[in-house]
């Protein structure tokens, strides 16, 4: 059978559940959850107990993997064109679209019905619209029409802190719109670091990315641009009295580091140095929401 008929027709004899696993950026997901799970610490004590926390925080992680299948599917003619993707089981014809769409539905689907069980409907609906904001509008439209799509689209990635205060509490309030901010003000520098680096991949392929469309010099700039502003964002949860110390010292030394990767990166000629920033980027935030639980739970006192 020809991988072209393979393709449209079915799975590979090859495939196996790795390949759908992959499809689920299991460790972007866990990322996703860990922020999560942070709103939920954060959040006003509402009585509920773990198990209701963790179905909902699973719930949380099974719509975030959905919506990183149908990525993998949207995205599958560009990622055969790139050396950092077209490995990718869709890309490679392992899984095919049908059978991708079919997973992408079970466990968003598990995801969803979680949610309705476990947290509340608010929430499960705020994590759709998330899954659809990542999935179609970012991956569809975004990634492809503008250098600015990782700023707009990254609202969809940043919203798991809220999603697990809305959880906890079933309402909308202004804190965790704080912790939404900071990973949205994240998300350029993290990702136009590796858009640097894979640079000449996104031009093969035709995506928009910054570097591509306005330069690389420019794009470095703005990632330097973007962990200032990060900075500051950063400082926010302190000023209004959402963390003590800990936290502040723990965003001030982090941040401190970011922005000096990010300033050698604007100094060197060359662009060795880009995936040193996007690496540190993903510590930043873990250790940074880690940060803000421990300072929650062992030293502050609202």
């Amino acid at each position: 059978m020809s991988k072209a008929i393979y393709w449209q027709y079915g799975d590979s004899k090859d495939t196996t559940w790795r390949d759908y696993l992959a499809m689920c950026k299991a460790k972007v997901v866990l990322m996703l959850v860990l922020t999560a799970w942070v709103g939920v610490a954060l959040a006003p004590d509402m009585g509920r107990n773990w198990l209701l926390q963790a179905v909902s925080l699973l719930g949380i992680g099974l719509l975030s993997a959905a919506a990183a299948v149908i990525n993998h599917i949207v995205d599958r003619e560009i990622d055969m064109k790139m050396a950092r993707t077209r490995h990718r089981p869709v890309a490679r014809g392992r899984v095919s679209e049908r059978n991708g769409f079919m997973f992408a539905a079970l466990i968003g689907g598990l995801g969803f019905a979680a949610l309705v069980s476990a947290a509340n409907w608010l929430c499960a609906i705020l994590t759709l619209m998330a899954l659809v904001g990542y999935a179609v509008v970012y991956t569809l439209f975004l990634k492809r029409a503008t250098p600015q799509n990782i700023v707009i689209g990254g609202l969809a990635g940043a919203m798991p802190p809220l999603l697990g205060w809305v959880s906890e509490t079933g309402q909308l309030a202004a804190a965790p719109w704080l912790l939404v901010m900071i990973i949205f003000t994240w998300t350029p520098p993290h990702f136009w670091a590796l858009a640097i680096a894979r640079e000449a991949d996104y031009r093969r392929a035709n995506v928009p990315m910054l570097p591509v469309t306005h330069g690389i010099d420019f794009c470095k700039t703005c990632v330097l641009a973007y962990t200032v502003i990060l900075a500051l964002v950063c400082v926010l949860p302190y000023l209004i009295g959402m963390s003590g110390l800990f936290y502040l010292l723990s965003a001030v030394i982090l941040n401190g580091v970011f922005i000096a990767y990010a300033w050698r990166l604007k100094r060197e000629q060359d662009h060795r140095s880009a995936m040193a920033v996007f690496k540190f980027s993903i510590v930043h935030l873990m250790v940074l929401f880690v940060a803000l639980f421990i300072d929650k739970w062992m030293f502050y006192v609202a």
